[in-house]
């Protein structure tokens, strides 16, 4: 098989908007920060509720609980 080498320029096509995707990317890590904080913390208010025997209502005070905590503290 032959190798083909481009000798052109490495950026093809259309020109990138990079402050788009630099707002589109902090906004993704935004994203991925409070998922993983509301995932955490509805882990952890289902094992106390279920595994605690803390209960339905508990449980859910301590996942607002955990909730506003933690977006506090990931400002």
């Amino acid at each position: 098989m032959a190798e083909h080498h481009t000798s052109g320029p490495l950026e093809m096509g259309a020109k990138m908007d990079y402050p788009e995707h630099e707002k589109t990317y902090d906004r993704f890590l935004i994203l991925t920060k409070y998922g993983t904080l509301a995932v955490v913390a509805l882990l952890i208010a289902m094992a106390f509720g279920l595994l605690g025997g803390g209960g339905f209502i508990s449980s859910i005070i301590l996942f607002v609980l955990i909730l506003a905590v933690g977006s506090l503290a990931l400002r």
